[in-house]
């Protein structure tokens, strides 16, 4: 949580700056920067009433607010300055400013709630884990709009003054300014060239949408980041029949090997049968590295070469895998993702389980492939002679008693400290424990004094498996595995998935995914749905804040270009796209629409108020609104820097976001501050072709037919 701190105090500072490098006076620079705290200090308020907690997910989602919970003061303060700079006293200014711009404040504030609103109503345990992250920068956007459309106006007008300073404080901020100046200029000119030719400019855009549902099929996913927390766990598999004393030496030689690698701290394990799970061969261990500043490898590189040196042992197979913050499902598998199969026969149970087995393990997007099955080994049934044991005075829970004393551990008493307890357990020795011969050595109580067990018993060698598990009833195994070096889990399934499908799999047979690998397939199926309600969300909101079913596609216009510049920055990164990649998706939506909402607001203004023509209006609207663009979109960058350049334990969970939101901001500005003005006059233009259609008809009472 620490590392997640520094990350957010390092987005509030570089937002800040931004303010102050764009605003030409240290005035107007520090109203931004005093609605910034205020918008988290009332965000934190809020988050105490719902009884949140500071954890690594909200205090995420405050980094990421950092960068854009000040967009609607920014956009508050610019048109207050514009008007000071015309000649208005602070307190004309911040009323006239604050009348013209308070709907698209308003607009964008509401709209950006709306996004998230799908987030906080997902079901299952994706829901309940993001329904604080979505919360939590829900309110943060709220407090912003209502800090914006109140304190900020009131402050612009204690400290802009009577008299217009438009020059300049500071050198830097004349820089700027001078290159400003250019950079307007030069977009100026690029604009005027885009409104001509709109045709490629419309072809442009139908290509972004196309290129963003290409990138979104073809790259990489995966369920959750990989993160280094610094934790191993590990599986030891022995043969089915091998003696406790023999797994326990094999196990303190694994444990040894491990130990000795410079980068391990502590290892703690166990063999065995414990509370009724596992089973005789095999083995738990859970690893702790040193701090990552304090050894040069991975996690992940340190299982690999820990692989190496326990791939030597004969007689026992390691399996590690790095414990991750989100393990859903409640198996403890030799590896991350897992399957079961399920057969009403046992026997025909372990061939299937084998024989895919065996396929998995020349696939080459997957390793550590194992399986909870053990092959069916000689076992020993004593079965009671009950009429001699009646003779006698034996009973049957004497017989019991007698085998769990000499081959099990009965705990007989229990020693209460004034801080602890420790149980006391009655074990044979190992040396009598060997054979069924030392059955001979075991006697119960009867009537007239103790009997031979062997004078009551008689001994049968059959075969079992050592355990038998049952998913919804029926027999089952599970295959568990990890992804392999240079794979992603969405290759990686895919191949399992292909590999299965081409064997001949009995009638009675079913696959059944669970785990990670089950909620990785249902946020496939979910994403897409999602990102679509969130779109028919904000286009309903805008639809009805502008009284207009084209305009708010003018808006929504802008989301393609920052799907293709997300998804290319992952893919460009080589980061998968991991369901905290589609929250970063799902901030950009929020994040790239106020640039449509900025331009198609002041457009329809000075179309209503000032007479202008739509081609006129677009463009006095592209070039007034092109600061308070720029300085929101690179508050919001600056503000994911943070996250994208994370280190420290777990930065892996925080990466994928800011990545996600640079790329996307990026090339949204590269790309609809031409295409969104063009999309206006061609919505604008049909709008009005349309309307003269409907005039020129005869009134039937009937409305024609697109």
């Amino acid at each position: 949580v620490a590392d997640v701190e520094l990350t957010l105090l390092t987005a509030i500072a570089l937002v800040v700056l931004v303010i102050f490098v764009f605003l030409p006076t240290w005035r107007a620079a520090l109203i931004p920067a005093v609605a910034l705290p205020l918008s988290l200090v009332g965000t934190f308020a809020v988050m105490h009433a719902l009884d949140f907690s500071l954890d690594n997910l909200s205090l995420m989602a405050l980094t990421v607010a950092s960068g854009f919970v000040v967009d609607d003061a920014i956009v508050m303060i610019e048109n207050i300055v514009t008007q000071h700079e015309h000649g208005l006293t602070g307190v004309e200014a911040a009323l006239s400013g604050a009348r013209q711009i308070s709907f698209t404040v308003f607009s964008i504030t509401v709209s950006l709630v709306v996004v998230f609103l799908p987030l906080t109503l997902m079901g299952g345990i994706i829901g309940s884990l993001f329904y604080e992250f979505a919360m939590t920068l829900s309110v943060a956007i709220a407090v912003s709009g209502i800090i914006s459309l109140t304190v900020t106006p009131m402050i612009c007008a204690h400290f802009m003054g009577k008299t217009p300073k438009i020059s300049p404080t500071w050198v830097v901020s004349e820089s700027i300014e001078r290159l400003y100046r250019r950079t307007l200029d030069s977009y100026g000119r690029s604009l005027d060239w885009a409104l001509v030719h709109r045709k490629l400019m419309l072809l442009l855009f139908g290509l972004t949408v196309i290129f963003t549902i290409f990138l979104y099929i073809e790259v990489p996913k995966s369920f959750m980041p990989q993160e280094d927390t610094g934790l191993i766990s590990g599986q030891t598999i022995a043969a089915p029949n091998i003696s406790f004393h023999r797994m326990e030496k094999l196990q303190d030689t694994v444990t040894r090997i491990i130990m000795e690698d410079p980068n391990v701290d502590t290892i703690s394990t166990r063999v065995g049968v414990a509370n009724g799970f596992s089973s005789a061969n095999r083995g738990q261990m859970f690893i702790g590295l040193k701090p990552r500043s304090e050894r040069k490898l991975s996690a992940q590189q340190v299982i690999m070469e820990l692989a190496h040196k326990l791939a030597n042992i004969p007689g026992i197979n390691t399996y590690l895998q790095v414990v991750q913050d989100l393990h859903i499902g409640g198996q403890n598998n030799a590896g991350q993702y897992s399957f079961s199969i399920l057969d009403p026969s046992l026997a025909g149970l372990d061939t299937i389980t084998s024989a895919i087995e065996q396929r998995l393990r020349q696939l080459q997007t997957i390793n550590n492939v194992s399986s909870d099955q053990n092959k069916a080994e000689t076992q020993i049934t004593a079965k009671i002679d009950r009429s001699s044991a009646a003779r006698l005075g034996v009973t049957v829970a004497a017989v019991d008693a007698a085998l769990e004393n000499a081959f099990a551990q009965r705990q007989i008493s229990r020693i209460y400290k004034s801080q602890n307890q420790y149980a006391v357990v009655m074990k044979a020795p190992s040396a009598l424990q060997r054979s069924p011969v030392d059955l001979d050595r075991v006697f119960v109580p009867g009537t007239h004094g103790p009997v031979p067990l062997r004078a009551l018993i008689t001994i049968e060698r059959t075969t079992a498996p050592l355990t038998v598990t049952h998913l919804d009833g029926i027999p089952a195994s599970t295959i568990s595995f990890n992804v392999g070096p240079g794979s992603t889990l969405g290759p990686a399934l895919a191949s399992v998935k292909a590999a299965i499908a081409t064997m001949p799999i009995p009638a009675g047979v079913r696959i059944k995914f669970g785990g990670n690998a089950e909620y990785f397939l249902r946020s496939l199926r979910s994403e897409p749905l999602l990102i679509l309600a969130s779109l028919f969300a904000i286009y309903v909101v805008l639809g009805v804040l502008y009284e207009s079913l084209a305009q708010p596609l003018t808006i929504l216009s802008t989301l393609p270009s920052a799907g293709v510049g997300a998804l290319l920055a992952l893919l460009m990164t080589g980061i998968p796209l991991s369901v905290i990649g589609v929250i970063g998706i799902f901030l950009l939506m929020g994040i790239v629409k106020k640039n449509g909402i900025m331009l198609v607001d002041f457009a329809l203004t000075a179309e209503r108020d000032r007479g202008l023509s739509p081609h006129e209006a677009i463009r006095a609207a592209s070039l007034g609104r092109f600061r308070p663009i720029m300085m929101t979109s690179l508050a919001a960058l600056l503000g994911a820097l943070p996250l994208a350049l994370a280190f420290g334990t777990g930065y892996q969970l925080r990466r994928p976001l800011g990545v996600a939101v640079i790329g996307g901001l990026i090339v949204c500005q590269a790309l609809t501050l031409y295409t969104t003005p063009v999309i206006y006059l061609a919505l604008t233009g049909f709008g009005k072709r349309h309307a003269r259609r409907i005039a020129a008809m005869p009134d039937t009472g009937q409305i024609p037919a697109e």
